[in-house]
């Protein structure tokens, strides 16, 4: 029944991401502004490979632990309050979740080598929406474990998170200005148009993907105010998919091989990026 009703999501959604891009490019097109370049999207289309590739690996597996873990539930929560009240707080926590994944990654050595790839455009359009790493499935696991865990069912997670992943993709645009209210609780384009910023006020803000909330409590929001630019503080200057996916952990590597101790190896690994976004 999970399947069937994620695949309904992406029979539904596919179509009209595709129509968004296709609108972008028009609009890109008719207004000069050159949004999208070939290379650039084409190393999109090969991240984006790798990365479904690994999801559909991982798919079946990561879901079984899910269940399996649902069974050590701390709270039963699907008896303990109404349908709708448990989507809502789904979408909620694994916002939530999300947020502290997103920002480990951009501050964990190891972690920021998976992340890296989907800041290596220096462009921003929906198609970067789709420039996912490779490893990313994997990373994601030990975070979001923690849901069944609690007591969110398995299913619902599944589909939340589908619906979520495809709120993220409006976020990879700038043809769309700040949106009034909405820019109180959603992560809005302007919003994430920061995220993808290397300016120095920018760096490290705005993890949210549905929420802006969560920055704004933690200390971690910036509002768009100066032209972004967008990609790494020191960009890859490659449109390689394998070479973007391997060169974090190629210097990681070669960093903890000359390391003069085990702590400063293990700084290495699980301390903060030198370089980043």
């Amino acid at each position: 029944m999970t399947n069937l009703t994620v695949n309904e999501i992406y029979a539904v959604g596919a179509p009209i991401v595709l129509a968004m891009i296709l609108f972008e490019v028009l609009f890109s097109s008719a207004t000069n502004k050159n949004l999208y370049k070939k290379e650039d999207t084409l190393c999109t289309v090969g991240l984006l490979t790798g990365n479904i590739l690994m999801v559909f690996a991982l798919k079946g597996a990561t879901l079984a632990l899910h269940f399996y873990l649902y069974q050590f539930k701390l709270f039963n929560l699907s008896e303990s309050m109404p349908i709708w009240t448990l989507w809502l707080l789904t979408f909620v926590m694994i916002d939530f979740v999300f947020y502290f994944y997103h920002r480990i990654s951009h501050r964990v050595n190891f972690l920021w080598a998976v992340h890296m790839s989907h800041h290596s455009s220096e462009e921003m359009n929906f198609a970067v929406s789709f420039r996912q790493a490779w490893f990313g499935p994997v990373s994601k696991i030990p975070f979001f474990i923690t849901l069944p865990l609690i007591g969110f069912d398995p299913t619902v997670i599944a589909v939340a998170g589908v619906i979520s992943t495809l709120w993220g993709i409006v976020g990879h645009t700038q043809i769309v200005g700040k949106l009034g209210p909405l820019e109180w609780i959603f992560n809005t384009p302007s919003h994430h148009r920061v995220h993808h910023g290397s300016n120095s006020q920018y760096i490290d803000k705005n993890y949210g993907n549905l929420l802006i909330i969560w920055d704004k409590l933690f200390g971690t929001f910036e509002p768009e105010q100066e032209p972004v630019k967008y990609g790494l503080v020191k960009n890859v200057n490659t449109f390689s998919p394998t070479k973007i996916t391997f060169m974090g952990w190629a210097d990681m590597i070669k960093n903890i091989r000359s390391a003069q101790n085990f702590n400063e190896a293990l700084y290495f690994f699980f301390g903060p990026p030198k370089t980043k976004n």
